[in-house]
């Protein structure tokens, strides 16, 4: 029986997460939290807002899956890595934001990280057991968001719903702007310790190839599924067995066609801003997570148009220093600079 820990329980991942645990006998929900909504009953322990870190304490579980949304999950993320408590990580901004610091406290925790996000979930899988010298490049797929094909014109006033994925508001906003495919870009880089120039993105509409991995002899090993997201849960959860789940296999004889396409920098340019930011290093990174936060809740609460996101993230990652943070203070204080530059 694995004792799990669910963050950001009434999210997108959060109620996919509990229908995993509901369907599988070996899982138990010991500890929920929800950033707002009340949860009383969800689990033996519950919380909404508060200190994350202090529920984790209480509930000492054996998988954490996090699944908050954005820099607030950090702190949750360096408490299940230094532990070696298993991470089922959905939060892929706390890895953006302190990945150095993230790699370090799993290297001194010795804990599994296990990712959650589709592509990484594929890419982890592709990549199991292979030595990294074998690598060639890792590929990974975006679907392209709701705004694939249109042009800058076309962005000026715009309403948002995903043609492939059910999530929520901000995570919605970034798969249009191609800015969460650049935050997993930077978390890619840290997961897998790639340089950046072996990392690629490419757009596949239907979203049925998640990652791909190319290696030295030429050949390539791709992940393919309907895409749910109770499979990479499902995947993290039982790791490392692969439980059944109500899926369906995919059907390669129903028309199955896959296209892929270069992605447009010029239309959706927070894909190149995160790859700037990643390979300039330091808190560049998190300086980029942080503007595009602010700049994504001041678009959605109608103070910020569309297409100035990636005005707003521009401007604040030509304003920061970016110096390396050596500790957890100095990564916080990092966040807030670029926050108080991207709210100017």
């Amino acid at each position: 029986m694995k004792r799990i820990a669910l963050l950001g329980a009434t999210g997108s991942i959060g109620r996919q997460a509990l229908e995993v645990i509901d369907a599988h006998a070996g899982l138990e929900l010991v500890a929920a939290a929800s950033g707002s909504q009340p949860i009383d009953g969800l689990a033996p322990l519950t919380q909404t807002g508060g200190d994350l870190v202090e529920l984790l304490e209480r509930a000492q579980p054996d998988v954490v899956l996090n699944a908050v949304v954005g820099f607030a999950g950090l702190p949750a993320t360096l408490w299940a890595l230094e532990r070696g408590v298993t991470l089922a990580l959905a939060n892929k901004e706390s890895l953006v934001a302190a990945g150095e610091l993230a790699l370090g406290a799993q290297q001194r925790g010795g804990g599994l990280l296990i990712p959650v996000d589709s592509e990484h979930s594929a890419a982890f899988q592709c990549l199991e057991g292979r030595a990294q010298a074998t690598v060639a490049s890792l590929v990974l797929t975006a679907s392209g968001g709701p705004f694939r094909g249109r042009s800058r014109e076309d962005l000026h006033d715009v309403t948002l719903a995903h043609p492939t994925w059910n999530m929520g508001p901000k995570i919605t906003v970034d798969s249009a702007t191609l800015a969460n495919k650049g935050l997993e870009l930077i978390e890619a880089h840290f997961l897998f310790g790639l340089e950046y120039d072996r990392i690629e993105v490419v757009v596949q509409p239907t979203s049925v190839v998640h990652a791909l991995v190319r290696f030295r002899d030429g050949a390539a090993i791709a992940h393919l599924g309907y895409p749910d997201m109770r499979v990479p849960i499902s995947f993290a959860l039982t790791y490392p067995e692969r439980a059944a789940t109500p899926i369906p296999a995919l059907d390669l004889a129903d028309g199955l066609t896959l296209e892929f396409h270069e992605p447009d920098l010029e239309t959706f340019p927070l894909l190149a801003l995160a790859r700037d930011a990643g390979e300039r290093g330091g808190t560049y990174p998190c300086a980029y997570n942080a503007a595009n936060e602010v700049a994504v809740a001041a678009f959605l609460a109608g103070r910020l148009p569309f297409l100035a996101i990636a005005e707003v993230v521009t401007e604040t990652l030509g304003a920061v220093d970016g110096a390396p943070a050596r500790d957890l203070d100095e990564l916080v204080e990092a966040d807030a600079q670029a926050r108080a530059v991207a709210e100017r």
